[in-house]
């Protein structure tokens, strides 16, 4: 497989294993003892976090660089 493919693929697996990882446990945490206010900075934390993986997916399998 050409390098072209293979970042993409793996990144995007990556990003998905780590979503739902955080998603996941980001639910527990509101949903247990801490309640939904209890796990909202975690919720905050999570969310900025996500993104910041995602832009980095972006620019680095999938930005057409010159």
């Amino acid at each position: 497989m050409k390098k072209d493919l293979i970042n993409p693929v793996t990144g995007f697996i990556g990003l998905a294993t780590l979503a739902t990882f955080i998603i996941g446990l980001a639910y527990s945490i509101s949903t247990g003892f801490a309640g939904f206010w209890g796990g909202f900075p975690f919720w905050v934390i999570s969310i900025f976090v996500l993104g910041l993986a995602a832009y980095d997916f972006w620019d680095q399998c999938l930005r057409n660089r010159r």
